[in-house]
């Protein structure tokens, strides 16, 4: 389906200090080349005195100066997230206070896990209709350290914490975006978190490869374009493996991905945001770009863009 609206600002923020793989050998039975090889991890980032909702305000801060507004032109604010900071309030009203907005706001948090995003920017800008809602905030924002299991060798080397966000108008003379988005129910427990993440990799990997191959199909057939008009696609960043079967799978260039995985390691709902701030912020304009991620739930999801 598709919608018209336009990003006018976008906005990263990921915590200080550091995780090496080096660091996760004195925790863990691992070492740096055996994560580099399975992953292409390097590092990761750990919020020690932040949270979750710290690190989404701080990217909004960043996504609302770049978008050249004031915080109270935003009213509607959509969180993607699986680490909030407290049942409730959600994430999105904190936001919404640390950001000073005093005009009345619709804010919500979403749980699609590392989909989220994609979910929350479907959402956000089917609610704009330059009437009722105008400028909406979607925020990407995890703390998956505080759920990562540092004993576990298997699920402990992929996770980190930071946060994206964009700063979306609705504009009826731009560029329609086009999303598919889905869910297929996950009955094994595949991928889920009661304390902390539990996963099992191979049956995650099987199905993130085929999924996010279908999902890129699907997307590209909605919009009636193949992959030569896509400038380039911003994948959620969970294993660089992955990554590589599908630009196998439906040869494309590996060059045609925008990779960040080896500084902060799988984000989940952070990770397509922030890999898309950073992609706009080096410069990248007047682009179709195609975004595509997958998580627990199972939950998928492609969109494209303009931007």
């Amino acid at each position: 389906m598709n919608q018209m609206f336009k990003i006018i600002g976008s906005g990263k923020y990921v915590p200080k200090t550091i995780i090496t793989n080096e660091d996760l050998e004195k925790m863990v039975e691992t070492t740096n080349d055996w994560i580099i090889s399975r992953t292409g991890i390097k590092e990761r980032r750990k919020a020690v005195n932040e949270t979750c909702s710290d690190l989404a305000y701080y990217a909004s801060k960043e996504a609302i100066k770049n978008a050249n507004i004031q915080p109270d032109e935003i009213d509607l604010i959509v969180v993607a997230t699986i680490t909030g900071d407290q049942k409730t309030p959600s994430v999105a009203n904190m936001v919404q206070g640390k950001l000073g907005i005093t005009t009345s706001v619709m804010s919500f948090d979403i749980n699609a896990a590392c989909t989220g995003f994609v979910y929350g920017l479907e959402i956000a800008s089917r609610m704009l209709d330059g009437k009722r809602f105008k400028k909406a905030l979607v925020i990407g924002s995890e703390k998956l350290t505080e759920i990562t299991d540092y004993t576990d060798r298997n699920t402990c080397v992929l996770f980190g914490d930071g946060a994206g966000a964009v700063v979306i108008d609705y504009d009826d003379t731009v560029k329609p975006s086009y999303f598919y988005n889905g869910a297929k129910p996950d009955t094994n427990d595949t991928l889920l978190v009661k304390k902390y993440i539990e996963m099992e990799g191979k049956k995650v990997y099987v199905f993130a490869v085929d999924i996010i191959q279908k999902s890129i199909i699907e997307v590209l057939k909605q919009a009636n374009l193949t992959l030569n008009d896509i400038d380039n696609i911003i994948p959620h960043q969970a294993n660089e493996r992955i990554i590589q079967s599908v630009a196998k799978s439906l040869n494309i260039p590996m060059n045609k991905f925008s990779m960040n995985i080896e500084s902060y390691g799988n984000t989940s709902a952070a990770s397509i945001p922030l890999l898309l701030a950073e992609y706009i912020a080096s410069g990248h304009k007047n682009e179709t770009i195609l975004l595509v991620g997958f998580g627990g739930g199972f939950t998928y999801g492609a969109a494209i863009l303009y931007i």
